[in-house]
């Protein structure tokens, strides 16, 4: 008997059933992608720094280095397990070229190195996750360049200077643990021993990598302390293995945490049409409940005929979706497996997707029983006698009370109002489907503009100048300054010099911190709180900076300025956002310590009317080999993949929000008409004719619809701008605002929302007119 109820209502009810099946099966679909893509992710990263046996801290080092020091340290130190220094050739990219198209890498904010296979650790592995050995004349590529250039096995590298020149054939694209994504702006490219001689023979440029294994990675804040603290080679970046793992993870974790998030987003509008189905349904029955119940029909029973029906829809669809994120989530995680690699199958890689799914299963269910509880309050004498649980209309203003509206729109706003309730639905899902779109888009044009550099630590300006710190790096910056003064093409100009200083932390111990001095108001940032430093006994924070010593505007910050151990106590200014160099940053205003300096920065403005590139140009030919940027160009390299990944991500997003408008609209339409039937047929009596009650119909829908769009416009900049600094917090900036292009965000998507819904609109209106053989010629 169930089953024959079950059969003939799913037959009656085949479009709500089916509209509330894909909800609920898009929102297993996206959560199940979205944690097995985080599970993948998870398991990938931790098998290429496996596979790579990669180091637990790393010190980079440009100069001189004692090696000898070094290792008594190792060997007096009871954290160490493994030890290894390697060596790097830098060659400027005005003096590379990839590929077929012999362009060089000229302007690129990667710093290119050459390097030879590491014997002990830290292994550069090919795309099967193997330590490479290349032959001579051979070279292993990062994975970076082969996405950005396409190129493929047999390409050439040239390396050429005039005097000077090397040819490789690509043999390999290489992983690198430590410097895969491109928000690390170093590159490691992998050549023969014998290659390397050579190259090393002819360059100045060497940089070292002094590299650690610990006994018990739980222990790296202390020995990192201890390293700081012995006087070693520092002249250069420190990075441990958890921020190798951060930065690995960045862009695909921050996707799978969107894709996570819209999945809630769906699961809530599936929650809504369940609810709405069920009252429409039970509106619908409401006669036959009353019949069952005057016959002695037990209420739990009449229930359990609804309630079997949505564990039937509900389990469906969750299986259908995970069934499918097995087929759609290698494309999600396609980056993943290029960058990292497939990990070896567990037995979480399954579970995961498959709790996901069960949990999307499980909120339905109970969703349902909770609206069914309804039927406690229905009794057989009222059912039968009132024959409908309808809302009760509310006449909200008389018809001959209106003197501006025409009589359509008069009657389309007052049965919105007169209605509320049942209209209140339809604009939470607008809201959800509208905020669907305008965050991604929001956020998309924020990342693509130039203002995103702010987030970066770095003041906006047209040319920015980077000199790594090597022998005659000082009288080579010196050089440059001299330069751009006396070139009328520059308007103003901004040098600053980034040095390692020690500080003392909360716990009470010495830490490194690197800080950028010189005059921060010409290219100023914008601040979380504060301002910036102006005074020599103020210094301004980066986020994570103020977060790890625990500091913030106007307390005390301890910082030893000189090797002698002299100390000077600075008042914090300012907190900004910064997500380069790991976050952990620092601005102040010092004399200038040669003995601490790690790298020189000039930031410059053309005047108005000159050519940027050719000045750009101009500068890499004058100021050899220091790296000449556009800040546009900078931006783009260093977020390319994550920009790239977003694109689709919106697009995705669109797609699935004017789906979601569509079938919604064709639902409560459906259900809307077949509650206003006998309406309709008044009015056609009374003279209207169907171009009034289709005009009607869309002034309900087109209304709700703009204040969606404006409520959910308005939450997007809130809402959104939180989930998103949120998801960014963890890298350093936590407060993102949105660079709105107002054509996209306030023209584009409501208008292709608004067509979308419009168009459904009256669609539906033309398919019940044939369906419920009214007359509306």
């Amino acid at each position: 008997m169930l089953g024959k109820i079950l059969g003939k209502d799913f037959q009656r009810k085949k479009s709500i059933t089916f509209t509330l099946f894909i909800f609920i099966m898009l929102s297993a679909l996206l959560v199940s992608s979205g944690s097995g893509m985080l599970i993948k992710l998870t398991s990938s990263i931790n098998n290429l720094f496996t596979a790579s046996d990669a180091p637990h801290f790393v010190q980079m080092h440009s100069g001189k280095i004692e090696k000898l020091e070094i290792e008594k340290f190792a060997a007096a130190n009871k954290l160490v397990k493994n030890h290894q220094i390697s060596e790097m050739v830098n060659i400027d990219g005005a003096n590379v070229s990839l590929g077929s198209g012999n362009k060089s890498e000229a302007g690129s904010v990667m710093d290119i190195s050459f390097v030879k296979q590491n014997r002990s650790f830290d292994f550069l592995l090919n795309l099967e996750n193997e330590p490479v050995q290349v032959s001579r004349g051979q070279i292993g590529v990062p994975i970076y360049y082969m996405q950005r250039d396409h190129l493929k096995i047999g390409d050439k590298v040239i390396i050429s200077d005039g005097n000077f020149h090397m040819e490789f054939k690509i043999a390999y694209f290489i992983r690198d643990a430590l410097m895969n994504p491109s928000v690390v702006h170093s590159k490691r490219f992998l050549i023969h021993e014998a290659d390397y001689e050579t190259l090393k023979s002819t360059s100045s440029e060497i940089e070292y990598m002094i590299e650690f294994q610990l006994t018990h990675i739980d222990k790296l804040n202390e020995f990192t302390q201890s390293y700081q603290s012995a006087q070693l080679p520092d002249k250069g970046p420190t990075i441990d293995y958890h921020s190798f793992q951060v930065l690995n993870a960045l862009t695909d974790g921050i996707i799978a945490a969107i894709i996570i998030l819209v999945s809630l987003l769906l699961i809530i509008i599936a929650s809504l049409c369940l609810r709405l189905t069920i009252l429409a349904t039970m509106e619908e029955d409401y006669k036959e409940i009353g019949v069952m119940k005057a016959i002695g029909i037990e209420p739990n029973y009449i229930k359990r005929i609804y309630m079997t029906k949505y564990i039937v829809t509900g389990a469906a669809a969750s299986i259908t979706g995970y069934l499918i994120s097995l087929f759609i989530g290698p494309l999600f995680s396609a980056n993943i497996m290029l960058y990292a690699g497939a990990a070896s199958e567990t037995i979480l890689q399954y579970m995961i997707p498959v709790m996901a799914a069960v949990s999307i299963f499980l909120i339905v269910i109970l969703f349902a029983q909770l609206i069914l509880r309804r039927f406690n309050k229905i009794t057989a004498v009222e059912a039968l006698q009132a024959g409908s649980i309808g809302e009760t209309k509310v006449n909200f203003l008389p018809l001959a009370k209106n003197k501006h509206l025409g009589v359509n729109i008069f009657l389309g706003l007052n049965d919105i109002f007169g209605r509320i309730k049942m209209f209140i639905f339809l604009f939470f899902i607008f809201v959800i489907c509208s905020f669907t779109i305008i965050v991604p888009v929001n956020f998309l044009h924020t990342i693509q503009s130039p203002d995103f550099i702010a987030y970066m630590g770095i003041g906006k300006s047209d040319i920015r100048i980077d000199l790594q710190q090597s022998e005659n790096t000082d009288a080579r910056f010196n050089e440059v300054l001299n330069y751009i003064q006396n070139d009328a093409d520059i308007r103003k100009f901004s040098p600053m010099i980034t040095s390692r200083f020690k500080v003392w932390g909360s716990d009470g111990v010495l830490e490194n911190i690197n800080i950028e001095t010189g005059d921060m108001s010409i290219f100023p940032l914008k601040y979380l709180q504060g301002r910036a430093p102006v005074k020599e006994k103020e210094i301004a924070l980066s986020y994570l900076n103020g977060e790890n010593f625990d500091k913030s505007v106007g307390d005390k910050f301890r910082l030893v300025i000189d090797s002698k151990g002299n100390e000077k106590e600075l008042v914090i200014s300012g907190i900004y956002q910064d997500i380069t160099n790991g976050g952990r940053t620092a601005k102040a205003v010092l004399p200038e310590n040669q003995e601490n300096v790690l790298w020189y920065v000039v930031s410059l403005d053309a005047q108005p009317g000159v050519n940027i590139a050719e000045k750009m140009d101009e500068y890499t030919k004058a100021f050899h080999p220091a790296k000449v940027t556009h800040l546009d160009e900078y931006l783009m390299q260093t977020l390319g993949d994550t920009i790239e990944q977003l694109k689709k991500l919106t697009v995705l997003f669109i797609v699935i929000a004017v789906f979601v408008s569509i079938l919604i609209t064709f639902l409560f339409m459906q259900m809307l008409l077949a509650k206003d039937l006998s309406q309709i047929a008044v009015m056609r009596s009374l003279g209207f004719s169907l171009k009034d009650i289709q005009v009607q119909y869309i002034v309900k829908i087109l209304l709700i619809m703009s204040i969606a769009v404006i409520i959910g416009t308005i939450l997007s900049n809130t809402a959104g701008e939180s989930v998103i600094s949120f998801l960014w917090s963890f890298i350093g900036a936590s407060d993102i605002q949105f660079i709105i292009n107002p054509v996209s965000a306030y023209i584009i998507c409501p208008l292709i929302l608004m067509l979308a819904v419009t168009v459904t609109t009256i669609l539906s209106l033309l398919s019940m007119n044939k369906s419920h053989n009214i007359n509306m010629e």
